[in-house]
């Protein structure tokens, strides 16, 4: 098997469950070194271990807030000791609730942005002069559908998630010349929130798949996985600054996305 991505390093935040975790999963099969970035410690450790142990790559996990500035750049600062290098980041952190629009808090709007874009932005900041001396650098940021298609009740997921695609588009301009490639891939995975969102919406998880041309929902590891690989790879060398709908072709007319809130 052609490992990708053999000799690589990578950085990937949430990776110690849902999309992250199959996506950290994806680019070890390929061959690259893994740090696993979280908050919650017994997930990273372990998920550090699996990629390790199943697929004989460098890995390991640093216990990260990317709600704090001072703890994200702290992580890319690791990461980069650790490995020598820094050729990928993966900003996958993030979660959302469902809320009617006029019941959102100033507090709650500010940390949908602190999570899904700010988070995002640091990083991003952290990890650009290392990419930049390198010559070599792959940004993948998880954007959702939720904010293209401006899903009912996640407001403040919805404009953090899309300011973070403002964010991405704009850094694949800049930072082209320098061997930098910046794309968003805006997933339809299970993950544990996913699971929950169905489990508490059957109705509309039902409508849900019957507007899913592909008739199911994604695999993090097997359908969500390869395209961050590629994206990461020599060859996506020339692709940046783009969404890629990694949904089933769900995009293609919208879903009915309608989750119970309360009034």
């Amino acid at each position: 098997m052609v490992k990708l991505l053999e000799g690589r390093t990578a950085l990937v935040t949430g990776g110690g469950q849902g999309v992250g975790q199959g996506v950290a999963r994806a680019l070890a099969q390929a061959g690259a070194n893994v740090a696993i970035a979280q908050r919650k410690a017994d997930q990273g450790e372990e998920e550090a271990k699996y990629l390790r142990d199943t697929y004989g790559v460098d890995a390991f996990f640093i216990k990260t807030d990317v709600t704090n500035r001072a703890e994200v750049e702290a992580m890319v600062e690791q990461a980069h000791e650790r490995f020598g290098r820094l050729d990928i980041l993966v900003n996958n952190a993030g979660a959302s609730f469902p809320k009617r629009l006029e019941k959102h808090t100033d507090e709650e709007m500010e940390g949908s942005f602190a999570l899904n874009y700010y988070a995002v932005f640091w990083a991003m900041r952290a990890a650009f002069p290392i990419m930049k001396a390198q010559g070599y650098g792959r940004v993948i940021n998880m954007g959702s559908l939720n904010g293209v298609n401006a899903h009912m009740f996640t407001v403040a997921y919805n404009a953090s998630k899309e300011a973070m695609r403002a964010l991405t588009r704009t850094a694949a301009v800049e930072w082209g010349p320098f061997g930098i490639t910046c794309n968003t891939i805006c997933p339809s995975a299970v993950s544990p929130q996913a699971k929950d969102y169905f489990a508490a919406n059957p109705e509309m998880t039902a409508a849900i798949l019957k507007q899913v041309p592909a008739g199911r929902f994604g695999d993090a590891e097997k359908d969500i996985g390869p395209i961050a690989v590629f994206l990461a790879s020599e060859g996506g060398g020339y692709m940046s600054g783009n969404t890629l709908f990694a949904d089933g072709g769900a995009q293609v007319n919208g879903v009915a996305w309608r989750p119970e809130v309360e009034d």
